[in-house]
């Protein structure tokens, strides 16, 4: 049997960075392996990630954070989904709730109870069968309940927070378990002739980080992964156009508003992120479709109130490596590929990335087949997620600016086409079982982008059609009841 991992080195630190660096370092904390941090305060880091979705409850869990001390060193705010506006025309809205729709237990049925009710020509609104939504919308909270009989166990929540902080917080949590940070710039690598694993880092000044695995946190520009290792990378213009963002902070609300808002703008969308002590403002566009000076004075013009700091431009082609972990280097973070913080899953593909490490923790050697199931699940993941942003896109037709125009008739994904098929045919929506996003998430994005079902599982033709009415009905008036007994954010 191989020696085990005895030298781990992150290189970079921000987000990516430091949640592995506190992943690890309580996996590893009994193991007596070495951990080291590389970065450099010379090198931004990109940091506007702001929002989350709820799967960063496990993270959280798994590196032991209070969430009342997160919240406050991180200007966390609750988040119970995404408003997408102006996505089917000017004035159009819909809401991305996390929770399920309808009565508890109900969440896999209630879109072909609802479909059944929309071909039978009744007018029921999809966001009144949402707690979470109609508590979005009242700016009121409550975090869901394990009973699974009661209404609240049908909530979901995730946070807004300030991600320089949250970087700052795990590193408090890494540090405290004995990862070691060193300042510098990597000039250089080294490589082992035979196997062309890396074997250390050179910094400025000839110091050398030695390691036996290497974690490549050094977002976009891949400098272990994709230029000492040459990954390759897939990128994903043909169905993603935008590529560029501008980002810029603006002064906090006076009551801070319970979900994101994106805002479908003529070249691309506006962001809108409410933190405690700000507000995260963005415009991801195209420059294919709009001048980025332009584009900066859409964002500056669009905002509630002034900028407090300088917009700051980001560059960035969507896609991933075609392989995350190469010999003894993985890649987390940027480094491994990047979509769109559409719908806020950049940190979730962080998480994910640093779980799959763990469960596929490897040996000295670097088992080549724990790389390739690795890499397998994480080129999965993206594309699935890839496939839900790109829905959003394709399925706009109110909008008729030229970068609307080409998102319309573009070729889609089969993987995208198939599920938008079977649920326009039957209703019913085609997940893997592992699939972040599940039925609440895809039936409420396809419902708000003008996808409706034709047909609906006929078991459920074992009720009448007054009957089905009714019950619907019942969930709505539960919900209305439960909103006005919870209280506001």
């Amino acid at each position: 049997m191989a020696e085990p991992v005895r030298e781990v080195v992150i290189l970079g630190g921000g987000t990516a960075g430091w949640m592995t660096a506190a992943a690890l370092s309580k996996a590893l904390e009994r193991s007596g392996t070495t951990i080291t941090l590389v970065e450099s305060e010379e090198i931004g880091t990109v940091g506007v990630g702001e929002a989350t979705i709820p799967t960063i409850h496990w993270f959280n869990g798994l590196v032991g954070i209070d969430e009342a001390r997160f919240m406050a060193d991180t200007g966390a705010t609750w988040k119970l989904g995404i408003e997408f506006r102006g996505w089917q025309g000017e004035g159009s809205a819909y809401f991305h709730p996390f929770g399920t729709y309808g009565s508890p237990g109900d969440g896999a049925t209630f879109p072909h109870r609802l479909a059944r009710a929309w071909l039978a020509g009744e007018e029921a609104p999809i966001e009144v069968f949402s707690l979470t939504t109609q508590l979005a919308r009242a700016r009121r909270f409550a975090k869901p309940v394990g009973d699974p009989r009661s209404l609240l166990s049908t909530l979901g929540y995730a946070f807004h927070f300030d991600a320089a902080r949250y970087a700052a917080h795990l590193r408090g949590l890494a540090e405290a378990r004995g990862v070691v940070r060193r300042e510098g710039k990597v000039v250089s690598v080294e490589q082992d002739e035979a196997s062309g694993h890396v074997r250390a880092l050179v910094l400025e000044g000839g110091a050398q980080v030695a390691g036996d695995l290497f974690v490549d946190c050094s977002g976009f520009r891949g400098l272990l992964i994709e230029q000492t290792m040459h990954a390759g990378y897939e990128d994903w213009p043909r169905w993603l156009p935008c590529d560029a963002a501008w980002a810029a902070p603006s002064a906090a609300e006076a009551q801070v508003t319970p979900y994101t808002q994106a805002t479908a703008q003529e070249a691309g969308w506006r962001w809108r992120i409410p933190l405690q002590h700000r507000v995260g403002n963005g415009y991801v566009f195209s420059t294919r479709f709009q001048d980025v000076d332009d584009a900066r004075a859409l964002l500056v013009g669009a905002m509630e109130s002034p900028p407090i700091a300088d917009p700051r431009l980001i560059r960035f082609t969507p896609g991933r490596r075609n392989r995350a972990w190469v010999g003894n280097v993985v890649a987390i973070g940027l480094a491994s590929g990047f979509l769109e913080p559409l719908e806020s899953t950049s940190i979730h593909l962080i998480q994910s990335g640093i779980g799959k490490l763990l469960s596929l923790f490897p040996r000295a050697d670097m088992n080549p087949l724990l790389a390739e199931q690795y890499n397998r699940l994480s080129a999965r993941e993206i594309e699935e997620i890839r496939d839900f942003v790109i829905l959003h896109y394709h399925r706009t037709y109110g909008r008729n600016e030229p970068l609307w125009q080409h998102c319309q008739t573009m070729p889609i994904p089969e993987t995208l086409a198939y599920k938008i098929d079977q649920f326009r045919a039957s209703g019913r929506i085609m997940l893997a079982p592992d699939e972040l996003f599940r039925d609440a998430s895809w039936f409420a994005v396809l419902s708000g982008q003008g996808v409706r079902a034709q047909d609906y599982n006929p078991l459920l033709d074992v009720m009448s059609d007054s009957d089905n009415r009714a019950q619907l009905q019942a969930v709505r008036g539960a919900i209305k009841e439960t909103v006005s007994r919870l209280s506001s954010v």
